[in-house]
């Protein structure tokens, strides 16, 4: 669920909670943050740069003038000024523009895709592109300037790594075995990292073009690299699931990954460029199970990020199941996390993942150096945004529908927090029946202030939001650390799945108990009532723990399957009354145990004289109610036969040629079960029926007479394992 469910102690009440980033996560934040210890709070204020008006932007770099943007299925490369302003600098005739790089005089460099070449934009009103190179392989997805100045191309489907000279020669640098070079991040002392698809490798490769891998990942593709000034360099990592470059195999027109930074070189000049790709999702859901962000079972992570020290240790981060990261910058001691399917920023420092911006836009696929905070792209809408000093004036948080599962009544609503002088927060709340909040749904209650807020007028229904509204007071943010909303679902009735009467003999006990010298007796006689039970450990105490079969002639078990729709504790009553033999009125229900726990009951058959009884089994989620509120389910048994008598013998005879006995035995209530003879006090051997099959109540026995004097013995026993033993000896 988006939230976690508490139990009150004692009763039906239950709490959603949330007290921590996942829980809080699984809600809409706009203008609000939330940082890895579960502090609300607002957002570091973001201004909007730029709407650009193209389906999907696919890389962006930082541009003397402001910033250039390479954009999908029109493979145009735009400039975006510092006031705003968008102009097109060049349409390539290949359709997606995966790589974009500007030096620092304005000159743009695109590389394209498919059949991809790389362009030369010079800079200057009305100037022309040309191809600067072309490497002749299929998709361009990397730019990025090495230390001694010329161009670095990663591509695929070769995984191929070029250098580019300042008049358009290129040379192989790399050619890996891996399929794809899909990121790259030059180093000041002339190495450059570069982060494969296909196998997920981290390579360092020196200007001569020896490699060294330093890392070779769980997950197939790296995405994104950034370098800190200490040498420390980080990588983003992403799972096939979630791998663009393996879903652009089948795609004539591929849709590309993510692929970031290098922060630029000490030598050359330029700036970080981002090449990322777009992936088409669906829209999240706002209600329990993952609903967007909920919990859900463990599963392997989407995306990773991971550190990589100047001596080449590699450590895991942080990992995102629900998140695809398309980008990553260090700035200002912080590391920056682009991501998708949902459009948050998040801000990596002290150890800590916060979430600082969770925009309308799906995907933020590229984050770039900026003053004073870093500026970043989206794609689903196209536009630019620059994080900026202090934090927004105001944001609101909605949650997730919480799933009471049944239709509830909802009662208090409580948080924890603080308010800054000149502050505020404010919550409202709706409910509903559907999972997706639709017209049907409450409307919002008023704004309320109050560290606790009762929810007598909402509606009842089985999902709930609330919604806060954070206004910021002097110079400070409020905070919200938990929040508790109270439910109570309507009570319903336990269900009895089946009522079963296991074969007479057969008892349960619990998997720890150990009669001594493998024989055991009864309880002291029960004096309140006849059925007595076996003497168990921890017979006073609640059942539901593992039990094992045991067999103790004279006994019959009763062992059911009973749920409650709310969750509630049950307990059980035990009643009986001998069956009418006509089809008649039967009598009144008669006790045999209240108040029972277990799943079962195991009771001494020989309290009751043979005959066929029912069994009634009465479910009371009282234990969870009021008296008055509680509800009762009822299940009766089929006919239970009691028989303590063993079967008798009717006649013997000989058949007409003598060689052969035919014994008639008869059982009042069971079929017979068993039939063995011996002679001479030998081995018991099977006897054969009449008629093929000894499973009737009355059975005609052949068996072999044997010499005059021997002695023959017949045994039989019944379903309801009574045993007698007839002597059948001739005499000599």
């Amino acid at each position: 669920m988006a939230a976690a469910v508490l139990p009150a102690r004692g009763t039906q009440v239950k709490i959603f909670q949330a007290r921590n980033q996942a829980a809080f996560l699984a809600g809409t934040l706009d203008g609000v943050s939330v940082d890895a210890l579960g502090r609300m709070q607002l957002a570091p204020k973001v201004d909007r740069v730029a709407s650009v008006a193209e389906p999907f932007l696919l890389s962006a770099a930082v541009h003397p003038d402001g910033w250039v943007v390479g954009t999908g299925n029109a493979g145009k490369v735009l400039k975006v000024d510092r006031k705003g302003a968008v102009s097109e600098l060049f349409a390539a005739p290949e359709p997606e523009v995966f790589a974009v790089w500007a030096d620092p005089d304005g000159t743009v460099y695109a590389g394209t895709s498919p059949k991809g070449k790389v362009y030369r934009i010079p800079p200057g009103k009305g100037s022309k592109a040309s191809v600067f190179f072309d490497p002749g392989e299929t998709y361009i997805w990397a730019l990025a300037r090495a230390a001694d100045g010329s161009l670095l191309v990663g591509t695929g489907t070769q995984g191929k790594l070029f250098r580019v000279d300042a008049k358009g020669k290129g040379s192989i640098l790399y050619d890996s075995d891996d399929t794809h070079i899909r990121t790259l991040a030059p180093l000041p002392g002339g190495d450059v990292l570069a982060g494969t698809a296909g196998e997920g490798l981290i390579l360092r490769i020196s200007p001569d073009g020896r490699a060294r891998t330093l890392y070779d990942a769980e997950e197939p593709e790296v995405v994104s690299l950034a370098a800190a000034p200490d040498g420390t360099c980080y990588a983003a990592v992403i799972a096939s699931e979630a791998s663009l470059v393996d879903q652009a195999k089948d795609q004539a027109v591929p849709a590309a990954p993510a692929n970031p930074p290098g922060r630029g070189a000490a030598k050359g000049g330029g700036q970080p460029q981002v090449s990322v790709s777009v992936e088409q999702v669906e829209a999240p859901t706002l209600t329990a199970g993952r609903r967007k962000g909920g919990a859900q079972a463990p599963q392997a992570p989407r995306s990773e990020i991971l550190s990589i020290s100047p001596s080449g240790v590699v450590e895991s981060l942080w990992s995102f199941t629900d998140d695809t990261v398309y980008s990553l910058l260090w700035q200002d001691g912080r590391l920056w996390v682009a991501t998708g399917l949902e459009g948050k920023l998040y801000r990596w420092a002290d150890q800590q993942m916060l979430l600082e911006k969770d925009v309308d836009e799906r995907q933020i696929v590229a984050v770039l150096p900026g003053d004073p905070g870093p500026v970043f792209a989206t794609t689903n809408a196209a536009a630019l945004f620059r994080v900026t000093r202090g934090t927004e004036a105001s944001g609101t948080y909605t949650s997730a529908a919480l799933d009471a599962e049944q239709v509830a009544r909802f009662g208090t609503f409580s948080w924890q927090g603080e308010v800054p002088p000149g502050g505020a927060v404010r919550f409202s709340f709706r409910s509903g029946v559907s999972a997706e909040p639709d017209r049907t749904w409450s409307a919002w209650t008023e704004p309320r202030e109050g560290m606790e807020i009762p929810l007598t007028g909402l509606p009842r229904g089985r999902f709930v939001q609330w919604r806060a509204e954070l206004r910021a007071g002097d110079h400070a943010s409020p905070r919200i650390y938990e929040t508790e909303l109270s439910y109570r679902q309507e009570n319903l009735s336990p269900k009895i799945a089946s009522l079963q009467v296991l074969e007479p003999g057969q008892i349960l006990v619990p998997a720890n108990f150990n009669p001594t010298n493998q024989t055991f007796e009864p309880a002291h006689p029960n004096r309140d009532g006849i059925f007595t039970r076996i003497g168990q450990p921890g017979d006073d105490e609640p059942g539901g723990g593992r039990t094992k079969m045991l067999w103790k002639l004279g006994y019959q078990t009763l062992r059911w399957a009973a749920s409650d729709p709310n969750g509630d504790d049950l307990v059980y009553d035990l009643s009986f009354r001998p069956a009418s033999a006509d089809g008649g009125k039967e009598g009144d229900w008669l006790e045999v145990e209240k108040d029972l726990k277990d799943d079962h009951f195991s009771f001494d058959a020989m309290s009751l004289p043979d005959g066929i009884y029912r069994f009634r089994l009465r479910a009371s989620d009282l234990p969870s109610n009021d008296p008055d509120a509680a509800l009762v389910a009822e299940r009766v048994s089929d006919p239970v036969v009691i028989d303590h008598t063993p079967p008798e013998l009717v006649k013997v005879e000989k058949d007409r040629d003598g060689k052969l006995l035919r014994v008639t035995v008869r059982d009042a209530l069971n079929p017979l079960r068993e039939a063995v003879a011996s002679v001479n006090a030998q081995e018991w051997k099977p006897v054969r029926a009449a008629d093929g099959l000894l499973d009737g109540r009355t059975e005609t026995l052949l068996i072999e007479p044997g010499k005059p004097g021997d002695l023959l013995l017949l045994r039989v026993t019944d379903a309801a394992h009574n045993v007698t033993t007839f002597n059948l000896t001739q005499e000599r």
